[in-house]
């Protein structure tokens, strides 16, 4: 299948998406058709700020239209935080959008825990996945901490690099959720954040949201 990838949301976050696929195609032995459409960070930041979820999903519909003409057949927002206006975009897309959400609801219910910890940008860790996990409990920073989290988080996928303090800054985050909320397993809800926890071992169990959607592409795209 040939997949479109909506980019640019950031930079950093679509080589995640774009190196991810070419891994899992390549251990496969596989040929892979992706085509990439650049969008805009800081407008779709603007946007999921002011809550504009169907003036982004517009945006959206128009790097969908690009890609649809360049042979792809199904879409990909390649941004957790881009997930906002999933919805909205799903009930104008011309092609199918391979949706990150359900892909880890089933991932957490295979997984088995109870209680898991989220950090990302605000859309995500207040909306808790915009609602759409419901086999674990999920918890996030509370509301002070949260908005640090974002304002982090979204400093630093813009820059596409953490800095280390950004980087001490998730490493604690994380800490915090595990040993204060009980969180059993942290989940990176923010597409970027491969950047700030890298893959040292931090003393408590990560999974990146990103990275089980890539999985989810990948099987998509080789028709598994």
């Amino acid at each position: 299948m040939h997949i479109g990838l909506i980019g640019g949301i950031g930079p950093a976050a679509t080589e995640f998406y774009y190196r991810g696929l070419v891994k899992a195609h390549a251990v496969a032995n596989r040929k892979m058709a992706l085509t990439i459409a650049h969008a805009d960070t800081r407008e779709m930041v603007a946007n999921m700020e002011a809550g504009e979820n169907e003036k982004q999903a517009l945006i959206f519909a128009g790097f969908v239209e690009q890609l649809k003409a360049g042979g792809c057949e199904a879409a990909v927002v390649t941004s957790m935080g881009g997930h906002f206006c999933i919805k909205a975009l799903e009930k104008i897309s011309t092609l199918p959008m391979l949706n990150a959400i359900p892909e880890m609801d089933a991932y957490f219910a295979r997984l088995g825990v109870r209680r898991v910890g989220v950090l990302g940008s605000n859309a995500v860790m207040e909306s808790k996945f915009y609602g759409g996990v419901s086999s674990v409990e999920l918890v996030a920073p509370p509301p002070g901490e949260l908005e640090i989290a974002h304002k982090e988080y979204v400093t630093m996928a813009m820059a596409g690099f953490a800095t280390d303090s950004q980087k001490d800054y998730f490493d604690a985050a994380g800490r915090k959720l595990c040993e204060k909320q009980g969180a059993e397993i942290i989940v990176l809800g923010g597409t970027d954040l491969f950047l700030a926890f890298g893959d040292e071992d931090h003393g408590y169990p990560i999974v990146d949201s990103a990275q089980i959607h890539v999985d989810a592409i990948a099987r998509i795209s080789m028709g598994a």
